[in-house]
């Protein structure tokens, strides 16, 4: 580690320091006034700093980092407009349950709660964050940092993860420190168990089940050993496993009962509504799981869950506060085994006949696209995936196999995908997939040259359809016809080509093999598909003949 030249230390050393000595390597944001000390000391230390172009996409990036890394993203902050454009992603972050420590700079302490005019003061930041965080708060000098910093790493972690959030005032950060250098913290990461009796109830509802089902939601791929203790309890009730967009890949879908992700199919919403007993494990059974709230089910439903708000909020159940991991495996050293289920022809029966129901629609040219894509991706490759309709067929279609799939449908912004994947490369030193539509693409177009300077090894497909795909499909099919949808776009094959980044104009028939020859070259590729998709019909549990 650097020092300065008069060997004086500061706040932002103090940050630095404890940032180091929480296991930290990289730190996302981008440079602001209020911030100078914080990023003068990143110098002092041996953090790896990634330079977004956009404070949103900087957010987006540390998400993407910590779900491809399972570390805690960190993202530095200036005051202000810096702190409230990055607010949408964490949006996303806070939705999907991802750990963020974010650190964002304050004015002086002596403009804090008045109106000076000091440059980007706002009434009260702190406030501002408070709907996209699990905690905030302000340090008043510079020996609060190290138990500050380290609550809020812990609170990040500690089920339900998600983004917790900590101010450093400028003259905090500039002041000398009589504070030791920080070479140790103290963390508390709490687990959450779930509580004996409750456990002991699911447990004889399961045992006693005939058409048991498992609805494996995200909370149990965040959860450490949630998969493991997902696919253990579902081989003891010999039970099908439908897996939510976010929980996709918490069983391998080349499991004998593993009934896919098709959760926007009327076969899937039935299935999980004719079960006498559904588990549903870490999930809000939200709009898109629910097929759009028409999942009404029939039988016993158990919710397990980590954040307790989602508990109930949709349907009645046996309620379960409790990591999801902790929770199945509790649940599953006291069921009695099920020898006469047919779990595995359950599963492969949905499938039958979501496959049966596709083939009668004219969507074979989205089915062939999803096939190349999968057939081009290495196995172990993590995508990334932008609220396109590419990325909606993926929520439904791709099968995660060896690698992770991730996308931004927990909060459903723009811009997700490729600041996540150029993120999610760096931290990994593994090639990443990410998917955009022309209109998304626009939000993250910045990027390209933090993919550049960084060279990230990370491909980029553009689904190019001339302006919002998912929206002028769902105002064309409510209202006639589309408004506001149409957009002018750049060329964007010569738009990467200007930032010395290899660029591709594929066609569907050439895209596969495209993007499987990028998988052979280092730093960033991009490739543009010209394309105009269509959604699969739509298919909405409404009625026994829909």
């Amino acid at each position: 580690m650097g020092e300065r030249s008069d060997g004086a230390r500061n706040g932002g050393d103090v940050v630095v320091e404890t940032l180091t000595a929480l296991g930290v390597s990289h730190v996302f944001g981008i440079p602001g006034q209020n911030a100078l000390g914080l990023f003068d000391a990143i110098r002092r230390s041996d953090l790896t700093f990634v330079s977004s172009r956009v404070e949103n996409n900087s957010a987006f990036g540390a998400d993407g980092y910590a779900r491809a890394t399972g570390e805690v993203g960190v993202l530095f902050l200036s005051t202000g407009p810096g702190a409230l454009t990055a607010l949408g992603a964490l949006q996303e972050a806070y939705a999907t349950g991802v750990p963020l420590l974010v650190i964002t700079s304050q004015v002086p302490r002596s403009g804090l709660g008045l109106r000076r005019g000091m440059l980007h003061q706002l009434d009260d930041q702190q406030r501002s964050a408070v709907n996209v965080t699990k905690s905030t708060a302000v340090a008043s000098h510079s020996a609060q940092l190290p138990s500050l910093l380290a609550d809020a790493w812990s609170l990040a972690q500690s089920a339900p993860a998600g983004p917790t959030w900590v101010e450093i005032p400028q003259d905090v950060l500039l002041e000398p420190t009589d504070t030791p250098p920080v070479t140790s913290v103290v963390t508390a990461v709490a687990d959450r168990a779930p509580r004996e009796e409750l456990v002991d109830a699911a447990a004889e509802l399961l045992s006693a089940a005939r058409r048991p089902v498992i609805l494996a939601g995200g909370g149990v791929r965040r959860s450490r050993r949630g998969s493991e203790a997902l696919v253990a309890l579902a081989e003891r009730l010999d039970a099908p496993v439908v897996s939510t967009v976010g929980g996709k890949g918490a069983i391998r879908f080349d499991h004998p009962l593993s009934a896919g992700s098709w959760i926007e199919d009327r076969h899937t919403t039935a299935l999980l509504e004719d079960a006498d007993v559904l588990l549903a494990v870490g999930t809000a059974m939200g709009e898109v799981t629910s097929n759009y709230f028409t999942f009404a089910p029939k039988g016993r439903l158990i919710h397990v869950d980590a954040e307790s708000r989602v508990l109930e909020a949709n349907h009645p159940a046996l309620a379960i506060h409790a990591d999801a991991g902790l929770a199945l495996a509790a649940i599953a050293t006291r069921v009695v085994s099920r020898d006469a289920g047919d779990g595995a022809g359950i599963a492969a029966g949905l499938r039958h006949a979501v496959e049966d129901r596709l083939a009668a629609q004219d969507v074979k040219t989205e089915l062939a696209l999803m096939r190349d894509l999968r057939a081009a991706i290495p196995a172990a490759a993590q995508t990334f995936w932008d609220m396109t309709i590419a990325a909606y067929w993926a929520w439904s279609a791709w099968d995660p196999q060896d690698g992770e799939f991730h996308s931004g449908q927990g909060a459903g912004g723009l811009g997700f995908a490729f600041p996540a994947a150029v993120a999610a490369a760096i931290g990994t030193g593994q090639r990443t997939f990410a998917v955009s539509g022309d209109g998304g693409a626009m939000y993250s177009i910045a990027e390209l040259a933090t993919a550049r300077q960084h060279d990230a090894d990370v491909t980029w497909l553009i689904v190019d359809d001339g302006g919002y795909g998912i929206l002028r499909e769902y105002m064309a099919d409510a209202f006639g016809q589309a408004t506001a949808t149409e957009l002018a776009r750049p060329d964007f094959v010569a738009l990467a080509a200007s930032f010395g980044i290899p660029a591709h104009l594929a066609t569907l028939d050439t895209v596969g093999e495209v993007i499987a020859g990028t998988f052979s070259t280092r730093g960033p590729a991009v490739v543009v598909l010209p394309a105009r998709l269509h959604m699969f019909a739509p298919t909405h549990h409404t009625s026994a003949t829909t």
